[in-house]
Parts: C-alpha cells; structure tokens; sequence
C-alpha cells in the first residue's frame, strides 16, 4: 500500500463507538449464542486465554479460535461460540463489577476459556458502509500458531494491545471499564489495519486497501470525492486500461469504482446535512453534483429516505 492513509480517511466520516460487554471465563463444557446484531452494531470477541469454536449458522462455517485470536462479525450476524467438544454445558452465572462489566462464569471443569466480548456501535447511516465493503466475519491473530488457513499473525503491537485489555479487565481497578471501552473503540481500527495488510485479505475494503496498483485511485476518491471523477481518469491514475482497471477493482472489491465513490459522497452528505447552515444545494455540490434533483435522488436510493428527512431525524438525534 502506499502512504496514503485511506483508514483515517474512512473512520473521519465514520463514527465509531467501543463497548465491551461481557468477560467469559468458563470451563469446558459451554456455549453462548449471540442473536443478529441491530443494523448499526458489529459483536466482537477477543480470546485472551483457551480456544474456542465460533460458528455462523446462515454460512454454515466454523472456526476455531485460540489465544490472542480476536473477530469481528461486519454483518452481526447471528453466531454461536463453544468449546468444540459437542457436550451439554451447564448453567452460567452472572455478576457486575463495581464499575459495571458483566462477569459470565460457569462450574465446568474442562479446558479454561477467559473472552472478552463487545460491540463496535457505528452512527447511522454509515452501517451500510461497512456492511456491504467488510467480510461476513473477520479474524486476526496476535500470537503465532498453526490454527486455520488463512488467518495470519499480526504484528507484536496488536498483542501487546490484547495484553493490555487483559490487564485492564482484571480485578476493580479504578478506571478500568472507561478504559477498556477506550481501548475498544481502537480495536477496530487496529484489526482493519492488520487484515488489510495480510496477503489473505478478503475481498472487499481491506482487499482493495491492500492492491498496490488501485491504491491511487483510492486515495483520489476519498482525498477529492467532489471532483467529478470518470472511469478513464482513475483508470490513467494506475496506469491501466479502462477494461483493466474495471476488472481489477470489481473482482477485488465486489463492486464498481463508482459505486464506491457514490457510497463516499453519500456517507460525506450525510455529515454534512448535520450541520444547521449547510443548505441542501451546499451539500450538494460540496460532494461533487452541480445538480441538487439529482443528489437528492441518489441520496434517496442510497439511503432510503430524502436528505430533508434525514437531516429531520439527525437533529433530533433518531
């Protein structure tokens, strides 16, 4: 990749929100089943000791997890984590520390699991964003280990963080919650820049972060998303042809340049009609269309409601 820094570019538009919920720490045999997520929350788990199997019952795929493993589920979707062995767990219970993280334990007597589990909350409507560029779910591991194909070891800083959450969520320690929240909301930008710069990078955001001779045409479009920007043109800043470039950026992410340039603009406007003096013909044009019927009708398809509407809702905090 090269300097251009396209995360910062994104999660500028994109507000991004750490909560952690729930430390398990529990003995084999268990189970915990997470329902579909609400549109703008993304689960999380981060194994800090044990292993565990996650599975997603819509894509029927499992995975197991081991320590210093962390995973993001993009989509929220419904999942099941468990200890792989397929026997009946028994009851948990729960408690609230003093400053309000939720203890699940168990009487297991099996393999030792410790996981923190949360969620990333992300500030409508940028979960459309997200949802239609990220994978299904996402695994990046912090420790060396043979484990499943395609899930490479990230760098020593992403496993000194995980140590650092560890230490965090031990004991009362005064602050502690406020600071793993904090530390949560980095999380997220910590694993996107690991998956992005593995060479198994999935199709979609991180895939396209990660190819070397798109990278100029995705610095064009979210440094300049105004400038009305054609096929040919971003095609000429990676030195491809317009047949090559289409091909390259379709099959890497899973759409078209400019529909990735729409959903920027889109997301940009949506920020933007916040703000009480900015006018619907400022927006507009502030995000590269001379016609205000037009961007009105974009924003629409793309958002599902007219910018009048979604100013109304914004600013009564809906």
């Amino acid at each position: 990749m090269s300097q251009f820094d396209w995360l910062s570019h994104l999660l500028q538009m994109i507000t991004i929100t750490g909560r952690l919920e729930v430390r398990c720490v529990y003995g084999a045999p268990w189970r915990v089943a997470w329902d579909q997520s609400a549109a703008h929350e993304i689960p999380y788990h981060v194994v800090l000791k044990g292993r565990a199997v996650i599975e997603d019952p819509d894509t029927e795929t499992a995975t197991e997890l081991v320590a210093g493993d962390i995973v993001l589920l993009p989509h929220g979707s419904a999942h099941v984590l468990h200890d792989g062995s397929g026997h009946t767990p028994g009851p948990t219970c729960e408690r609230r520390d003093s400053a309000g993280l939720m203890f699940s334990e168990n009487n297991g007597q099996g393999e030792r699991l410790d996981m923190l589990c949360g969620r990333f909350l992300i500030g409508p409507p940028h979960d459309r964003l997200i949802r239609n560029y990220l994978p299904t779910n996402l695994v990046v591991r912090t420790m060396e280990s043979p484990g499943e194909p395609g899930i490479r070891p990230a760098s020593n800083h992403l496993a000194n963080f995980v140590g650092l959450m560890r230490e965090e969520s031990t004991g009362d320690k005064v602050g502690g919650y406020a600071i793993l929240n904090a530390l949560s909301s980095a999380l997220f930008t910590l694993v996107l820049r690991e998956a992005s710069e593995s060479e198994q990078a999935p199709a979609g955001l991180l895939a396209l972060a990660g190819h070397p001779r798109l990278a100029p045409a995705i610095s064009a479009m979210f440094t300049d998303p105004a400038r009305p920007w054609n096929l040919p043109e971003l095609a000429e800043l990676c030195s491809m042809s317009r047949a090559t470039f289409m091909r390259h950026f379709q099959d890497t992410l899973g759409r078209s340049a400019l529909e990735l340039l729409t959903e920027i603009r889109m997301s940009l406007a949506a920020n933007e009609l916040k703000k009480p003096m900015m006018t619907t013909e400022a927006v507009a044009e502030s995000v590269g269309y001379q016609s205000v019927s037009s961007f009105r009708r974009v924003f629409t398809e793309r958002m599902g409601m007219t910018p009048g509407q979604w100013r109304r809702l914004a600013r009564t905090g809906q």
